[in-house]
């Protein structure tokens, strides 16, 4: 063997227990307790906790600079215990829409990622729905469209009839449909009125973009779901009653699934909204009195999975008199794993299987990576993050990202990112990022997924 590693291991359906994992070249050749076979190394970690590298299933890797982006976006990942990156369609500098494009972010995470990453696609009026076929051939892992417009080109509104014909297209292929879910006119009309009334502040943005705009554009993208069959999947649900309107559908036999983000499980409006402002800025809004709704939704099975929705925008994009011209979004990739692993301590749940669960297994199988990604098992590739139990504080300015700015400055967290491995490399010892851009892979899509096709 190549690597012994030696911690409390969190693996499926069982609580931590101390054991080992060997290492043969890039995959995990066996796990055991005990004895372990011979290495050229090995790696003890004592009372430490092994989960599965995570997978953070939407992330904004160029929104500042581009593809190059991509270093500084996954340097912060392999410091937040993230191992596979899955990037939106919608950034910088264009939509991955056709061929040439996803061939140029290839080439662009071959030259510059320090951890693997898939890939989202998306259509645009300019495609249609004429490109699908050789993006799913290209390897993306799914699609993703939006129902209201932040930008003409680099993120735009689709409309009803195209929505349709991509899940008609879709529908034989199996791969899920992604949707920015809040409904335009809404949305427009409630800003302009608060515009015109001078309320600019944070609560003025939430109001304005209100759960009827949330719940009307969800229901709508989910019932050409249920006309056409295909996977229908709101990326970021921001209430309980988000999921169960998913779980409505659901019953009636369509393929639904839902995905929250950790900013949502972690702040609330009316306690944060004053003291953070712009910097608690997402879109759906972060709300008052959610919390406890969406944590009793990932209980009871409803969320699919959890991820960051990390967006590499600088903090000046935040610095502007209205609240409407603020950016949106904010980085997520360090904070990740330690806020879902503390919020779900704090509440008594069993934090070390509920992260491995949502922030891995489960976004593997969504993506259809579970062939290689996502649990400790034989035949996977060695993918480790290590955890250290403590009292730590997060500093910004500590983070990896290249922006050094975080909603989550000051916030405690039970847990820190103590190790990152990448295919049976340390790729992160706690303090340094030790290996190369480009040593991050892109990840094709692969034969499984959440429905079984």
């Amino acid at each position: 063997m190549d690597l012994i590693v030696r911690g409390n291991l969190v693996l499926p359906d069982r609580p931590p227990e101390r054991g080992w994992i060997a290492i043969q070249g890039e995959t995990i050749a066996a796990i055991g307790q005990g004895p372990a076979p011979q290495a050229r190394q090995e790696q003890d970690w004592g009372e430490r906790l092994i989960l599965p590298g995570g997978i953070d299933g939407q992330t904004h890797a160029t929104s500042c600079k581009g593809l190059v982006g991509i270093a500084d976006t996954s340097r912060s990942a392999l410091a937040g215990g993230v191992t596979t990156l899955v990037d939106m369609p919608y950034d910088n500098p264009l939509p991955l829409d056709r061929p040439e494009r996803l061939e140029a972010k290839i080439a662009a995470i071959a030259e510059h990622a320090h951890a693997d990453m898939a890939l989202y696609g998306t259509a645009t009026a300019q495609t249609g729905a004429g490109q699908l076929s050789a993006l799913i051939q290209g390897g993306v892992v799914a699609f993703k469209i939006s129902s209201f417009e932040s930008s003409p080109l680099r993120f735009p509104r689709i409309s009803a009839d195209l929505m349709l014909e991509l899940f008609e297209r879709l529908a034989d292929e199996g791969l899920p449909l992604g949707l920015h879910n809040e409904d335009q006119e809404i949305v427009l009309a409630r800003m302009a009125a608060f515009r015109a009334s001078g309320r600019d502040g944070i609560e003025a943005h939430a109001l304005a973009r209100p759960l009827a705009a949330e719940l009307a554009a969800t229901a709508q993208f989910l019932a050409l779901a249920q006309a056409t069959g295909a996977h229908a999947h709101p990326v970021h649900l921001s209430t309980a009653s988000g999921f169960a309107q998913v779980a409505a559908f659901a019953r009636l036999g369509v393929r639904a699934t839902g995905e929250t983000c950790v900013h949502y499980l972690w702040f609330d409006a009316a306690q944060d909204g004053q003291r953070l402002g712009a910097r608690m800025k997402v879109n759906p809004p972060i709300r008052a009195g959610q919390r406890e709704g969406l944590w009793a939704a990932i209980g009871d099975g409803q969320v699919a999975f959890t991820s960051s929705d990390h967006s590499s925008w600088p903090i000046g994009n935040k610095l502007t008199d209205s609240i409407f011209d603020a950016g949106a979004g904010v980085p997520g990739l360090e904070t990740l794993l330690p806020a879902f692993f503390t919020a779900a301590e704090e509440r008594g749940l069993d934090a070390p299987r509920l992260t491995a669960a949502q922030l891995s297994e489960r976004p593997a199988r969504f993506f259809g990576l579970e062939d290689r990604k996502g649990c400790l098992a034989k035949g996977h590739d060695a993918d480790l993050v290590v955890l250290e139990r403590g009292d730590f504080i997060w500093d910004e300015t500590k983070a990896h990202d290249g922006l050094q700015w975080s909603p989550f400055h000051g916030e405690r967290f039970s847990v820190r990112v103590a190790a990152t491995y990448l295919r049976g490399s340390l790729g992160w010892d706690g303090d340094r990022i030790l290996n190369e851009p480009g040593s991050g892979r892109y990840q094709r899509r692969g034969p499984g997924g959440w429905y079984q096709y």
